[in-house]
């Protein structure tokens, strides 16, 4: 991230700490980001959030679609830095005005009660499962099976620089893609779905968002090196 090319006259930085259509995670602290020391840095966690630890403090906001990690779409959640609400001008419209929200303890409009109560489910799944650390440690070992499948082989391929691999959307692609359709067929025929990956890149892509067990990833990897022992 230092070498970005950051305007020094910016006065805020947004960026997405994890790409889901390439499969690129940044797991570097964004302070390297600040190039004149007092620039807003904005975070879109969405898919991401809750799957490792974080230093809170990097951030000035964070913002997150829930549909990932924490529950049903329709349903954002905003981690904001107070100071930044006093900066909240009077012509931003009630609806997107955060210092609103806030003073209204996000419930200035009807809130979306049943996709809240589903997210009060799942933080208290998380919490069982030990919190945020336990969860990490089991994303990095179902990342580190599935990379493993990969790096191992001479039939896939991943295309993602290793100290940017997604923890949580796995981007492989077959070295034969003229084997992509009988893969995706054989997978589902395995119980192994939704992997065809973006229309805009290609390939595979294996979300392994935190409700994915470790078991769903092993099943993904016996399938991976038993289609390659068939059509390699």
């Amino acid at each position: 991230m230092s070498d970005w090319s950051i305007p020094s006259e910016s006065d805020f930085l947004h960026y997405c700490p994890n790409e889901t259509v390439d499969g690129i995670e940044i797991f570097e602290s964004p302070n390297a980001l600040k190039v004149n020391g007092s620039q807003v840095i904005v975070a879109d966690m969405s898919s991401n959030i809750l799957s490792r630890r974080i230093n809170i403090e990097d951030y000035d906001l964070i913002y997150a679609g829930a549909q990932k990690n924490i529950g049903p779409s329709g349903m954002g959640i905003v981690i904001i830095n107070n100071a930044l609400l006093k900066r909240s001008p009077s012509n931003i419209p009630s609806l997107l005005n955060y210092k609103v929200t806030a003073e209204k303890e996000s419930m200035f409009n009807t809130p979306p009660t049943f996709a809240i109560y589903l997210s009060k489910l799942v933080f208290d799944w998380l919490l069982s499962q030990g919190g945020v650390e336990k969860i990490e440690l089991e994303n990095n070992k179902k990342a580190e099976l599935l990379y493993k499948t990969i790096d191992e082989s001479s039939f896939y391929e991943s295309r993602v620089h290793f100290d940017n691999r997604s923890k949580m959307n796995v981007t492989f692609f077959l070295k034969n893609e003229a084997l992509n359709e009988t893969f995706l067929e054989e997978a589902k025929a395995n119980g192994l779905v939704a992997l065809k990956g973006h229309r805009s890149v290609g390939g595979m892509r294996a979300s392994i968002y935190n409700a994915m067990p470790y078991e769903g990833v092993e099943a993904l990897s016996r399938f991976m090196q038993a289609f390659e022992t068939k059509y390699q």
